[in-house]
């Protein structure tokens, strides 16, 4: 009996999208964030489209996961500049460049790999333009974090790619999600990050943030309880961009530029 009733709880769970998913929540509740992007990663190439609930797995799963290794690789590379400017000596320095490519290629293989599941599966499948214009965000923003370790050429084109995705996103938004929708508000944010850090435009941030957080301040009063808190969170993370780099546009020298921009981790 105890055999069978395992059995019926098992069949219960599908085994296969359904199990997916709950051992995602529970990898998430247990920050075992590698494990829940295995799950996740079954889940989006189980050839169908994934639902809110699903998307947000996904997404929450790469953006640790990734995250913990820009983290790393901020540290390694921080560390680096510090010994060569000591003049530590050839050996020091070659343990800490060798280590900081290991860890750039862990950072380069998970964003490639997130980058392969969005243009193979999600993109083509997205039925909606939240959809549409979610993971447009994530294709501008994985291609965003390869141009901050990359060189060269191989900067230029993660730089285009990331800025290309971005528009792409922020024309389907401008015209199909209201001027409040988190989603478009998420871009914006993290769009104009990427012209201020990669592009280095900060007149061009300032005026991206600007005009999204005029659009949506136009029309918050029309939002409810629970869609206001969502909107007001992203549109004070644009604020505080907004005022980080009008401060150090004004003044160069200042200390103002130690600041940290804010991103939308969502």
């Amino acid at each position: 009996a105890t055999s069978r009733r395992r059995i019926v709880r098992r069949s219960a769970m599908s085994g296969t999208r359904d199990e997916c998913v709950f051992m995602a929540r529970l990898a998430e509740q247990a920050e075992r964030f590698e494990d829940m992007v295995e799950y996740m990663k079954r889940v989006a190439c189980m050839g169908s489209e994934l639902n809110l609930d699903e998307r947000n797995l996904f997404s929450v799963a790469y953006k640790n996961s990734v995250g913990a290794r820009r983290q790393a690789w901020r540290a390694v590379n921080t560390l680096e500049k510090r010994e060569a400017a000591a003049s530590k000596g050839a050996a020091i320095l070659d343990l800490v460049q060798r280590y900081r490519e290991k860890v750039e290629g862990e950072l380069s293989g998970k964003c490639r790999e997130v980058l392969k599941i969005l243009f193979e599966e999600l993109i083509p499948k997205a039925g909606s333009s939240e959809s549409k214009v979610f993971y447009l965000k994530m294709k501008g923003d994985y291609h965003r974090y390869l141009s901050e370790f990359a060189t060269g050429e191989n900067h230029s084109k993660c730089a285009q790619e990331a800025h290309d995705a971005y528009q792409s996103a922020s024309e389907t938004a401008i015209s199909e999600l209201p001027a409040t929708h988190p989603v478009r508000l998420g871009l914006a944010l993290n769009f104009s990050v990427f012209y201020y850090e990669v592009f280095s435009s900060p007149e061009k941030a300032c005026l991206l943030s600007k005009a999204a957080f005029d659009d949506a301040m136009a029309v918050m009063d029309s939002l409810d309880e629970d869609s206001y808190k969502d909107s007001a969170a992203i549109m004070q993370l644009l604020r505080d961009n907004l005022t980080l780099w009008t401060s150090d546009m004004q003044n160069p020298g200042s200390a103002g530029g130690d600041g940290m921009t804010m991103e939308d981790f969502s």
